[in-house]
């Protein structure tokens, strides 16, 4: 149709798999396996219907204050956005628009070179080394932004705040977007650099540590001046981004301190046995801190691993990609989850090779 020769066309982002069937275990997207705070739950129940009549707040002042209080920034610093992705999404139309390429690794979250393509922004992507982990000095080169995930998804390594500052103070010309969406599982946040460089943008998000994924909150910290641009393109775009009870459960979830490091460390603790558990199953992987190991076995294909699991009820994520074809990403559940995970890894690698 003569029609079509206008459509801005682009190869969409590939989310895992949403099974229907509510019996089970999914560890294929990351998800957080506890429900958010209880005064979520509260909040929730004490949701004031008629209001849902008006329009929400355009600067989410709930939620803004919670998230300013806890993190010791004022509101100037502080965008808040339908989830990462739309905060990642806004600074890419925001920042990016240099004749230069971006620069992000080569193996990562998926959605930059979407985004790359929608927007017409020129990108290349750096090869990880051979451990999967940054090399520094490619990010040091001519370029119109950088994006780097920390840690990084898929592998789940994690770099020092040193690393990174090296990396932002050798490119005061142009943005670096920090995508903090696993920092809380065990890293250090590179939120205290904002007030060092101008040039960085930290973004973290509810999705995974503070369990609300369904709620699509996400936020940035930056220099006031970046934020403030960050905030124009929104306010041109759409005033009303965020949805009431969004901004009023998120503000409950912030408050509870308690109930969020306790889920953390519930996570954490159950990662560092499953990493036990696999490397006594055979299988090899990158020192994870985030909420997911990327493991690789060193008999059985990670394609047939998958496709037994699912068999199983039991969903990871896998890409037929090159690099990562022989990797599966395996998000860490509750402890009886991750038990049944184990055994039926274990009997899949024991009848490998057997004759059926």
């Amino acid at each position: 149709m003569e029609w079509e020769k206008n459509v801005r066309r682009a190869d969409p982002y590939v989310p895992g798999e949403q099974p229907k069937r509510t019996d089970v275990i999914k560890l294929n997207t990351n998800e957080c396996p506890y429900p958010p705070a209880p005064a979520v739950r509260r909040a929730a129940e004490e949701l004031d219907y008629d209001r849902l009549r008006l329009y929400p707040d355009t600067e989410a002042g709930q939620l803004a204050d919670a998230l300013c209080a806890n993190y010791g920034i004022s509101r100037e610093q502080l965008f808040i956005g339908v989830g990462s992705d739309d905060v990642l999404a806004m600074a890419f139309q925001t920042f990016f628009n240099s004749d230069k390429p971006i620069l992000f690794p080569d193996v990562t979250y998926s959605f930059y070179d979407v985004w790359a393509e929608l927007f017409r922004i020129p990108y290349v992507r750096k090869p990880l080394d051979e451990a999967f982990r940054i090399v520094k000095e490619d990010y040091m080169e001519e370029n119109g932004g950088i994006v780097i995930p920390n840690p990084n998804a898929p592998t789940g390594i994690l770099e020092e705040v040193g690393v990174m500052e090296e990396i932002i103070a050798a490119n005061p010309g142009s943005v670096v977007i920090i995508d903090e969406a696993y920092v809380d599982f065990g890293g250090e946040s590179c939120q205290r650099l904002t007030e060092k460089y101008e040039n960085l943008l930290v973004v973290q998000t509810f999705s995974k540590s503070r369990a609300m994924a369904g709620m699509r909150i996400g936020f940035a910290i930056g220099n006031p001046k970046l934020i403030g641009y960050l905030k124009d393109v929104k306010f041109a775009f759409n005033s009303y981004t965020m949805s009431l009870p969004a901004i009023w459960l998120g503000a409950e979830s912030v408050k509870d301190r308690e109930y969020f490091q306790g889920t953390v460390n519930k996570i954490i603790q159950t990662r560092e046995w499953v990493k036990k558990n696999l490397t006594e199953l055979g299988f090899t992987f990158p020192d994870s801190k985030a909420n997911f190991i990327f493991a690789s076995h060193d008999r059985v294909p990670a394609k047939a691993i998958f496709e037994e699991l699912k068999k199983r009820n039991v969903y990871v994520r896998f890409w037929d990609k090159p690099r990562i074809g022989n990797y599966l990403r395996i998000t860490i559940g509750t402890d009886e989850q991750m038990e049944i995970l184990t055994e039926n890894l274990r009997e899949i690698i024991a009848q490998w090779g057997k004759p059926t």
